[in-house]
Protein backbone atom coordinates (compact mmCIF):
# COMPACT_ATOMS: atom_id res chain seq x y z
CA UNK A 1 0.00 0.00 0.00
CA UNK A 2 2.79 2.03 1.12
CA UNK A 3 4.48 1.80 -2.69
CA UNK A 4 1.24 2.04 -4.13
CA UNK A 5 1.29 5.74 -2.86
CA UNK A 6 4.75 6.75 -3.55
CA UNK A 7 4.12 5.87 -6.66
CA UNK A 8 1.16 8.01 -7.43
CA UNK A 9 3.13 10.55 -5.78
CA UNK A 10 5.92 10.67 -8.16
CA UNK A 11 3.67 10.14 -11.28
CA UNK A 12 1.53 13.86 -9.51
CA UNK A 13 4.88 15.06 -9.42
CA UNK A 14 5.89 14.15 -12.98
CA UNK A 15 2.74 15.08 -14.59
CA UNK A 16 2.64 18.78 -12.85
CA UNK A 17 6.21 19.30 -13.91
CA UNK A 18 5.80 17.98 -17.58
CA UNK A 19 5.76 20.40 -20.90
CA UNK A 20 3.12 19.62 -23.21
CA UNK A 21 5.10 17.48 -25.51
CA UNK A 22 5.89 15.07 -22.19
CA UNK A 23 2.48 15.16 -21.16
CA UNK A 24 1.43 13.90 -24.88
CA UNK A 25 4.11 11.20 -24.58
CA UNK A 26 2.41 10.17 -21.32
CA UNK A 27 -0.36 9.80 -22.59
CA UNK A 28 0.68 7.57 -24.85
CA UNK A 29 2.37 5.16 -23.09
CA UNK A 30 -0.73 4.85 -20.49
CA UNK A 31 -2.33 4.01 -23.55
CA UNK A 32 0.41 1.16 -24.18
CA UNK A 33 0.49 -0.19 -20.63
CA UNK A 34 -3.52 -0.29 -20.46
CA UNK A 35 -3.39 -1.90 -23.86
CA UNK A 36 -1.24 -4.40 -22.50
CA UNK A 37 -2.97 -5.17 -19.77
CA UNK A 38 -6.50 -5.20 -21.35
CA UNK A 39 -4.73 -8.02 -23.54
CA UNK A 40 -3.43 -10.22 -20.53
CA UNK A 41 -7.01 -9.77 -18.89
CA UNK A 42 -9.15 -10.71 -22.06
CA UNK A 43 -6.93 -13.99 -22.29
CA UNK A 44 -7.67 -14.78 -18.66
CA UNK A 45 -11.34 -13.92 -19.82
CA UNK A 46 -11.55 -11.41 -17.04
CA UNK A 47 -13.61 -9.10 -19.01
CA UNK A 48 -14.78 -6.34 -16.63
CA UNK A 49 -11.30 -5.79 -15.51
CA UNK A 50 -10.51 -5.84 -18.91
CA UNK A 51 -13.45 -3.16 -20.38
CA UNK A 52 -12.20 -0.99 -17.63
CA UNK A 53 -8.82 -0.88 -19.23
CA UNK A 54 -10.46 -0.35 -22.55
CA UNK A 55 -12.44 2.81 -21.54
CA UNK A 56 -8.97 4.62 -19.89
CA UNK A 57 -7.90 4.18 -23.35
CA UNK A 58 -10.82 5.89 -25.15
CA UNK A 59 -10.69 8.62 -21.87
CA UNK A 60 -7.07 9.14 -23.13
CA UNK A 61 -8.13 9.25 -26.85
CA UNK A 62 -10.49 12.05 -26.10
CA UNK A 63 -8.10 13.73 -23.67
CA UNK A 64 -5.45 14.16 -26.95
CA UNK A 65 -8.64 14.57 -29.36
CA UNK A 66 -9.76 17.77 -27.07
CA UNK A 67 -6.53 19.42 -26.94
CA UNK A 68 -5.63 19.15 -30.81
CA UNK A 69 -5.47 22.86 -32.18
CA UNK A 70 -7.56 22.12 -35.92
CA UNK A 71 -5.80 25.27 -37.67
CA UNK A 72 -3.07 22.58 -38.43
CA UNK A 73 -3.73 20.09 -41.37
CA UNK A 74 -1.56 17.70 -38.87
CA UNK A 75 -4.20 18.12 -36.13
CA UNK A 76 -6.93 17.23 -38.35
CA UNK A 77 -5.08 14.00 -39.37
CA UNK A 78 -4.52 12.73 -35.73
CA UNK A 79 -8.37 13.55 -34.98
CA UNK A 80 -9.15 11.13 -37.82
CA UNK A 81 -6.51 8.31 -36.30
CA UNK A 82 -8.16 9.36 -32.85
CA UNK A 83 -11.29 8.33 -34.00
CA UNK A 84 -10.17 5.33 -35.88
CA UNK A 85 -9.13 3.74 -32.92
CA UNK A 86 -12.09 4.97 -30.97
CA UNK A 87 -14.51 2.99 -33.03
CA UNK A 88 -11.74 -0.24 -33.24
CA UNK A 89 -12.02 -0.60 -29.69
CA UNK A 90 -15.70 -0.22 -30.01
CA UNK A 91 -15.81 -2.87 -32.40
CA UNK A 92 -13.44 -4.96 -30.06
CA UNK A 93 -15.78 -4.67 -27.24
CA UNK A 94 -18.50 -5.84 -29.30
CA UNK A 95 -16.84 -8.51 -31.08
CA UNK A 96 -13.56 -9.65 -29.25
CA UNK A 97 -11.65 -9.54 -32.00
CA UNK A 98 -8.19 -9.55 -31.03
CA UNK A 99 -6.41 -8.32 -33.89
CA UNK A 100 -8.28 -4.62 -33.60
CA UNK A 101 -6.98 -4.96 -29.82
CA UNK A 102 -3.70 -5.49 -31.11
CA UNK A 103 -4.10 -2.53 -34.29
CA UNK A 104 -4.58 -0.07 -31.61
CA UNK A 105 -1.58 -1.15 -29.20
CA UNK A 106 0.67 -0.67 -32.54
CA UNK A 107 -0.73 2.48 -33.23
CA UNK A 108 0.21 3.66 -29.54
CA UNK A 109 3.31 2.15 -29.63
CA UNK A 110 4.41 3.71 -32.64
CA UNK A 111 2.91 7.12 -31.50
CA UNK A 112 5.11 6.80 -27.80
CA UNK A 113 7.97 6.54 -29.92
CA UNK A 114 7.35 8.57 -32.32
CA UNK A 115 6.62 11.58 -29.35
CA UNK A 116 9.79 9.95 -27.16
CA UNK A 117 11.76 10.94 -30.68
CA UNK A 118 10.18 14.24 -31.05
CA UNK A 119 10.86 14.97 -27.66
CA UNK A 120 15.07 14.27 -27.89
CA UNK A 121 15.35 15.98 -31.15
CA UNK A 122 13.59 19.29 -29.69
CA UNK A 123 16.30 18.39 -26.55
CA UNK A 124 19.15 18.40 -28.78
CA UNK A 125 18.38 21.75 -30.49
CA UNK A 126 17.42 23.48 -27.56
CA UNK A 127 20.95 22.48 -26.59
CA UNK A 128 22.04 23.80 -29.32
CA UNK A 129 20.31 27.05 -29.30
CA UNK A 130 21.83 27.94 -26.51
CA UNK A 131 25.43 27.63 -26.78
Amino acid sequence: MMYNAKQEQYLKVKVETASPGELTLLLYQEMVKSLQKAKQLFSQSQLDEMKRCIYKVRDILNELTITLNMDYAIARELHDLYMFYQRHLTNFIINRNEQLLDDVLEFAREMAETWKQALLIVRKGGQHASV
